[in-house]
């Protein structure tokens, strides 16, 4: 029974072994779908999915083999195949409009796209009332609306608050930028920021009680291990404000949740602006009464920090290169300054970014070209989390 699904879900990457797929069968022969395609969906998913990472993957060799089974999804093809216009012209941009479209509240937008979706029967585009690309509605893509809902299409300015019809699980693939959603699957990652603490050995050994014992001629032999307990100091430094807004929140939500699961002996948290300057703030808002100079920070911290900087790189190339005006004694002289000053004091050091290179050649580039030649820089995803902690924890 379904056995060209076993093997396409192998051919795309799932290790589906033959005990899990007879595991599906008795389970559907006991009737545990509960007669239902979507109790199917759950049950297959259930059984034959071991990782969060893989739910994506499966979705999509579901859709693929069951793809003359009827089932209601929220957006239908055929609209987005007519919103699928990227090199489209772009409309007139309408203040007026912009203002109306703030004015709505999210559970109204919801709303007022059921309606579209049912009145709509053909393209629309440069508009403001239908689901169209690059005009002012708050429907649809590559559009102008300051506030709206995506529907296909890629993201440009990060205005949308959701994105319909978009795979439930397509943020827990390793390849994706972090989402809330993804909090538990990274701190899983991070589970190896322990160590064995300089104490005695006091922690129950099931393993070498096991092999003593059996060494022993089946006589119970106990045996002891020094407790394990997290070492890792970390000092994260987060960018916040302007590009940064997107992500700033789920950043601060992420290493948080760490902090929380105790998988780091000590986690600071502190906030800068496109590059860390003079000072460093508490709170994402940066305010300036509650701030930490930078060359006390330096000067305070051991040596053993984990230094981790979250930011897109991204900024005017006057913004790290140009000297401060009559810089203090002690203090940098410059973003550039400071940066180097906090890499030479933290040897382990790597740098998050959640966004990636920047689109166009250059001045603009430039400081993104300096940061990833002073720090090793990785990607905000799970698999780039991961390579990030591992060269960490590098001797």
């Amino acid at each position: 029974m379904f056995e060209d699904f076993l093997y396409l879900l192998r051919r795309n990457g799932l290790k589906v072994s033959l005990t899990e797929w007879m595991a599906l069968m008795e389970a559907l022969h006991k009737g545990l779908h509960g007669s239902s395609f979507t109790g199917f969906y759950h049950l297959c998913r259930c059984l034959l999915v071991k990782s969060e990472a893989d739910f994506d993957a499966f979705d999509r060799t579901f859709l693929e083999y069951f793809k003359d089974v009827p089932f209601q999804q929220e957006v239908s093809q055929e609209l987005l195949d007519w919103l699928n216009k990227p090199n489209s012209p772009l409309g007139e941009y309408d203040e007026q409009q912009a203002e109306l479209n703030e004015a709505l509240s999210t559970l109204e937008i919801e709303q007022l796209f059921e309606e579209r979706k049912r009145e709509q029967r053909e393209q629309h585009n440069c508009g403001s009332y239908w689901v169209g690309t690059h005009g002012m509605s708050i429907f649809g893509n590559m559009g102008m609306s300051p506030v709206g809902l995506r529907v296909g299409g890629e993201s440009r300015y990060k205005r949308a608050f959701r994105v319909a019809g978009e795979r439930r699980y397509r943020d827990f693939r390793q390849d994706n930028t972090l989402d809330t959603r993804q909090l538990q699957v990274a701190l899983r990652r991070l589970r190896q920021f322990s160590g064995l603490v300089d104490l005695p050995p006091t922690e129950f050994d099931v393993d070498s009680t096991i092999k003593d014992t059996a060494n022993n001629a089946g006589s119970l032999k106990i045996r002891y291990k020094k407790p394990r307990q997290n070492t890792v100091k970390v000092l994260l430094l987060m960018d916040s404000g302007g590009s940064m807004d997107h992500y700033a929140q789920l950043c601060s939500a992420l290493f948080q949740a760490v902090t929380k699961a105790g998988h780091f002996k000590d986690l600071k948290i502190y906030y800068f602006h496109n590059c860390p300057y003079t000072r460093l703030y508490h709170d994402p808002t940066l305010n300036p009464g509650h701030s930490v100079n930078v060359s006390w920070l330096l000067s305070n911290l051991s040596t053993e920090y984990k230094l981790i900087c979250v930011g897109d790189a991204q900024m005017s190339p006057h913004e790290i290169f140009d000297p401060f005006p009559a810089p203090r004694e002690g203090e940098p002289t410059s973003g550039l300054d400071c940066l180097y000053r906090l890499r030479g004091r933290f040897r382990h050091a790597i740098w998050l970014n959640p966004d990636g290179p920047p689109q166009w050649d250059g001045e603009w580039a430039e400081s993104y070209n300096q940061i990833e030649s002073m720090f090793p820089m990785f990607p905000l995803t799970v698999e780039g989390l991961e390579d990030g902690m591992k060269k960490l924890l590098a001797r």
